[in-house]
């Protein structure tokens, strides 16, 4: 199955806002942020440089991979649907994200209307793309 990339990119607002009240990290190597059907701790948002994401099947056949880039939040359907995360995702060297708790991201969102429907537009996004690769499968 192919997703768009573009589909978990955030309006750059959204990103420097998400940012800003984030616990930065930086990456001198690949680092695993979360496996696909771990517990949702928060959201990833990739600052700078890439991450890969990847899903796989029972099977442990690959189903879904792809690179993600600057601008995209990581594990947002599983933050907001309070479920586990359905893929994979691994930062690369050299790539920085900001970290939110639930509680933090939670707090943000009701703080800020505005912040709550430009994170709806990127889920959106992400539903969207995820319909296309299945009919084009």
């Amino acid at each position: 199955m192919k997703l768009d990339p573009t589909a978990f990119l955030a309006d750059p607002e959204l990103v420097q806002t998400l940012a800003k009240n984030s616990t930065s990290v930086s990456c001198d190597k690949e680092r695993m942020l979360f496996r696909q059907g771990d517990a949702s701790t928060g959201l990833f948002i990739l600052t700078s440089g890439t991450a890969t994401l990847n899903m796989t099947s029972p099977a442990r056949k690959e189903v879904v991979s792809l690179e993600a880039t600057a601008g995209s939040l990581l594990g947002l359907p599983a933050l907001l649907g309070g479920e586990p995360y359905t893929l994979s995702a691994t930062a690369h060297a050299g790539a920085q994200f900001g970290f939110l708790s639930r509680e933090e991201f939670t707090a943000l969102m009701q703080a800020d209307p505005l912040i709550s429907m430009k994170v709806l537009q990127v889920l959106a996004a992400e539903v969207r793309s995820a319909r296309r690769a299945i009919v084009e499968r």
